[in-house]
């Protein structure tokens, strides 16, 4: 082999040029498709969205299909053929990895789920037996679909914890992930590419792409269950920080003389709003208490189980009041499990987030998750799918 071959073709060159153009060609119809939708672009579309020429389209579209890429089916009147990602082009993943859970997806290109699963799991589970269940519950969506890994391009694997430089670096949820290097034993177990995201981060971009967020240039996704984590965009993107950890506000300090947190300081704000704060206050009056019952007991009108969750919200709101006064988000949004506590929490969040905000930020919505407890997943569907090169070809 020269010298030449070993560089491969130039900026320049013609393939560079054709792979470019197929690459935008893909990228208008993957970004065209929002999942749940069935989106219809025809090659004039496809050439206005692309400023491509037609006859251009015209032959990046038969080569795609001839690949196994697109499909095309005659339009109606004169908006010409119909394009369409295919179905052979493959398939994606998600799994999302919480305390006492693990649930996966199977996803199309465009990021639009078709099958899942969730089981429990204990949170104090080694990850090899975490992967082990993962892994296995893939196997069988992949199957139901008729399929087998050969069709799996790529994978997600959101994890409640700070990432990173791939290792988890926090033992607080996930003790038995602690110091893994993540991305490699999640590639090991999957065999294909994978990326590694922290969970209230594919929550943030779930709901910002396909729920409360949409149509807005910047969110904050709060996710509160044994713990608490904030997933940031800002300008359509996600905000990692320089190290991974950025969006910890469960750790931002109320007060100094508070109770002992598990990240060892004192007065975190998760101390005082998570899922465990609740239930360690209802332990006497409602004792093995879930959440679901400490909900159900302040809905049937028990006044101490108001005041729990009264209580968490007005310490959200102090602590959301700090992240409204920097950041400044179009909106908050709620989610995790503590979201089923409905307006029982949020009533004290938004009532204390504007009394302790600036007046010129006193109007940012604070808003219950639309994906509930699948906004995890299904950020991590929708990330998948993003990082997939459409034009590798299948193992």
């Amino acid at each position: 082999m020269s010298t030449a071959d070993l560089r491969g073709p130039s900026p320049g060159s013609t393939s560079t040029l054709r792979t470019a153009n197929q690459r935008r060609v893909l990228d208008v119809l993957r970004a065209a498709a929002t999942p749940g939708d069935e989106p219809v672009l025809t090659q004039a579309d496809l050439a206005r969205a692309t400023g491509l020429a037609p006859a251009t389209v015209s032959n990046i579209i038969r080569d795609l299909g001839a690949v196994g890429l697109v499909a095309t089916e005659p339009g109606s009147g004169r908006r010409g053929t119909v394009v369409r990602l295919a179905a052979s082009a493959g398939l994606v993943a998600g799994v999302d990895f919480g305390h006492s859970h693990v649930a996966v997806a199977l996803g199309d290109l465009t990021g639009r789920l078709v099958r899942e699963r969730r089981q429990r799991l204990s949170p104090t589970h080694p990850y090899g037996e975490g992967l082990a269940l993962a892994t296995s519950l893939l196997d069988e969506l992949l199957a139901e679909e008729g399929t087998d890994r050969s069709m799996l391009r790529s994978v997600t694997t959101g994890l409640p914890a700070p990432i990173n430089q791939r290792v988890v670096a926090s033992a607080a949820i996930l003790p038995g992930w602690v110091g893994v290097d993540a991305l490699a034993v999640c590639e090991a177990a999957f065999g294909v590419p994978v990326c590694v995201e922290n969970d209230a981060n594919l929550g943030a971009l779930a709901e910002h792409r396909l729920g409360v967020g949409r149509g807005r240039d910047s969110s904050v996704f709060v996710k509160i269950s044994s713990g608490i984590g904030a997933g940031i965009v800002i300008d359509n993107r996600l905000f990692h920080g320089s190290g991974g950890a950025a969006g910890e506000i469960g750790h931002l300090t109320l007060d100094e003389r508070g109770p002992v947190c598990r990240c060892g300081s004192r007065g975190c704000l998760e101390a005082y709003a998570s899922v465990s704060s609740v239930l360690a206050m209802m332990d006497d009056q409602l004792p093995g208490a879930t959440l679901d019952d400490v909900v159900a007991a302040a809905h049937a009108g028990n006044l101490s189980a108001q005041r729990s969750l009264e209580d968490a919200g007005r310490h959200l709101g102090w602590g959301l009041a700090s992240v409204v006064n920097l950041l400044n988000p179009a909106v908050i949004v709620v989610g995790g499990d503590i979201a089923r506590a409905g307006d029982l929490l949020l009533e004290s969040v938004r009532r204390e987030l504007r009394r302790h905000v600036l007046d010129a930020v006193a109007t940012t919505p604070v808003e219950l998750s639309e994906l509930e407890e699948r906004a995890s997943l299904v950020g991590a569907v929708l990330l998948a799918a993003e990082n997939t090169d459409l034009l590798l070809p299948l193992e």
